[in-house]
């Protein structure tokens, strides 16, 4: 078990605003950080940082945590992984823990795979570089399309010899696995740089061709393209590392490693095609530029490249490939809220001919000349094949209102219908009845598809991940229990627990005796035996009184730090609302308030109590159970009394917390 002073130390070391800058763009908003959240889709920024609490909170998907638990959700890692991967940041030694056997065969499978990918990305480099057939097949290959010393070790860039299977045999000698060098297709375990035939002979996937490295965002290698140099009958130009547990193509982006930095600094990036095109125009001096890899684009992608920038410019070749890839990917962009240019370049050109033959000046001039946006684009591209054929014009018209419909924010809506009007020679009423219809279809749409896939939400994971991943139930529930509740008691218990948290080691003067809020609070519905209406609860004051009593205690630090997630999550909602007390309020005005709550809580329940009499004695009268009636008659005017006191004293005051 990693001990307790070491992961303080990681928390007081980490800075968060550090941390999730590695991987979201984050922008100054008052004491805060602010962008787009990295767990969910979304156009607008919602993603917080805190760097004075030390924690980040989505305020549209609720993901919520502190350093350690950022790195396990965006790198999906176990809590060790992550305490590692942070103590290596901040040179704290970190000593491991037993882990259970489930968590350790996760990890040891996760881990295993990314040593493979680190050795046979080595090892294909050093065949480049070291050997005779390397220097002369891909080390030439490589500098006759122009690229630099500098450039090829900076992509990593490697080479498969052609004979034999030398880098099963090496993996194999180095003690490797054969299930982590191969790869299972149902289980996904394994990445795939050996292959296996019929008959159980192992092969090299990527043999007689120079290597692509894909890397995560981190830099992780995590799988690689091989692309072969001799045309060969029935054989494709590229081999994909298969799907795994750590890969999946349309989850990952070419190029964004090196990329990522110069992406937020211009606040701008560059789409090509494919690896070449990335890194002929990085040597060229366009460092922000990223490929799809050869494969339709895909959202994940997208919303990869939105972590840094909301501006794209889609380069493609002129040719009618190009084109309809552009066309293809547009929509997509504009659905996710990106500002979009497109630029075609010169028929016969690709974006890695074009950098070999222009400096960095040359290229980003073109682009400035040529690039459009997207109505410009589709509306000149469209006319020309509908020509004066009024049917034809319609289905232009039809489809440029259908993109202009996707796009989320209403002013620049509005501003294409009205450039699309002027353009078309249309209507502009005309135009923008058929892009509310347009939306208003697809709302509909997509609520009956939420309501089609609605299910129950999956239990909280020691990874910090649901849905497919192995679950291990938390401590205290689920994950779902730490959303806020809107009414009823969870509401009222919320509140209470929230100023528990916040202030909990506050002294405060109520009714002439000295209480801390913590103590009132909870003395107050343990007195009045008021049950947590969720488990986590309990748990947090179970956890309070052993603690509260100890020197330095803090009770925010204490619960947002916490080793249980269920008590983490809920600790940072907590401080992380929107709207929060300030917390020079004075001792009375503090006073004021939990009385106030906890008399709302008190009244709450009577409301409870008297609801479950009422259906009591209805059911006894249905039933003619005399006896139960006059049993519940006689306990229905000391409920009663109690309400109407306790609304008394509340009378017409509400305070909201």
């Amino acid at each position: 078990m990693i001990p307790r002073e070491t992961i303080d130390r990681i928390h007081a070391a980490a800075k968060i605003e550090e941390v999730v800058s590695d991987y979201v763009t984050l922008r100054k908003r008052g004491a805060n950080l602010i962008g787009l959240c990295p767990f969910h889709n979304e156009k607008t920024g919602s993603f917080t940082v805190s760097p004075s609490k030390g924690i980040y909170k989505c305020f549209g998907c609720g993901a919520s945590g502190h350093a350690i638990k950022f790195i396990m959700e965006i790198e999906q890692c176990s809590f060790v992984e992550a305490v590692k991967q942070l103590g290596k940041k901040y040179h704290i030694e970190v000593e491991d823990r037993e882990l259970t056997v489930e968590e350790q065969q996760r990890q040891d499978n996760r881990e295993s795979m990314f040593v493979v990918n680190d050795f046979a990305n080595k090892w294909f480099q050093q065949q480049l570089w070291d050997t005779q057939e390397g220097q002369v097949i891909g080390l030439s290959y490589f500098r006759e399309r122009g690229l630099r010393d500098d450039i090829i070790r900076k992509y990593q860039l490697g080479y498969s010899p052609e004979k034999g299977n030398p880098l099963a045999k090496e993996l194999q000698k180095q003690g490797f696995k054969e299930e982590f060098i191969t790869n299972n297709v149902d289980t996904k375990i394994g990445v795939g740089v050996v292959g296996k035939s019929e008959d159980g002979r192992l092969y090299d996937r990527f043999r007689d061709r120079v290597i692509f490295p894909i890397f995560t965002v981190s830099g992780k290698p995590v799988a690689f393209a091989g692309r072969i140099l001799k045309k060969k009958d029935n054989v494709g130009k590229y081999v994909n590392s298969p799907d795994s547990i750590i890969y999946s193509k349309t989850n990952e982006l070419y190029g964004l490693f090196q990329a990522k930095q110069s992406i937020a600094r211009t606040d701008m990036c560059y789409l090509v095609e494919g690896q070449m095109d990335v890194i002929s125009m990085h040597q060229s001096g366009i460092e922000n530029v990223v490929a799809s890899g050869g494969t339709a684009l895909t959202k994940p992608q997208i919303w990869l490249i939105k972590r840094f920038t909301s501006n794209i410019t889609v380069l493609y070749d002129g040719d009618a490939a190009g084109i309809h890839a552009a066309l293809r990917g547009i929509d997509m962009f504009l659905e996710a809220g990106f500002n979009v240019k497109v630029v075609l370049l010169p028929d016969g050109e690709d974006p890695d001919s074009y950098a070999q033959n222009h400096d960095s000046t040359e290229f980003i001039r073109y682009i400035e000349e040529h690039q459009t946006d997207f109505i410009r684009f589709k509306s000149a591209l469209l006319s020309k094949a509908a020509g004066d054929d009024p049917f034809k014009r319609a289905e232009l018209i039809k489809d440029i209102t259908a993109s202009i419909a996707i796009i989320p924010d209403i002013i620049t809506r509005q501003v294409y219908v009205k450039d699309c009007a002027e353009r078309l020679h249309m209507s502009e009423q005309v135009l923008t009845k058929e892009v509310i219809n347009l939306r208003k279809k697809k709302m509909e749409e997509k609520a009956k598809e939420e309501k089609k896939n609605e299910a129950p939400a999956e239990p909280y994971s020691e990874s910090g991940l649901t849905g497919e991943a192995d679950h291990t139930e938390a401590l205290t529930g689920s994950y779902s229990e730490t959303v806020k509740p809107h009414s009823g008691l969870e509401a009222n218990y919320y509140n209470l627990m929230q100023l528990v948290v916040r202030y909990g080691e506050r002294p405060i003067e109520v009714d002439g005796e000295m209480y801390t809020i913590g103590e009132l609070i909870i003395w107050t519905l343990e007195n009045d035996e008021i049950q947590p209406p969720v488990p986590v609860y309990q748990t947090m004051i179970d956890e309070y009184k052993a603690h509260c009593k100890e020197e330095g205690f803090k009770a925010e630090h204490f619960f947002t730090f916490h080793s249980d997630p269920a008590i983490s999550s809920m600790a940072i909602d907590m401080i992380a609302e929107r709207y929060q007390f300030v917390k020079t309020e004075s001792d009375v005005r503090m006073g004021e308030l939990v009385t106030q709550l906890l008399f709302e809580i008190k009244l709450t329940v009577v409301n409870i109590q008297i609801a479950d009499l009422e259906q009591g004695l209805k059911e006894a009268q249905e039933k003619g159970d005399v006896q139960r009636q006059f049993a519940l008659l006689k306990h229905q005017p000391d409920l009663l009394a109690m309400r109407n006191e306790l609304c008394k004293v509340l009378g017409n005051r509400v305070i909201n917390i």
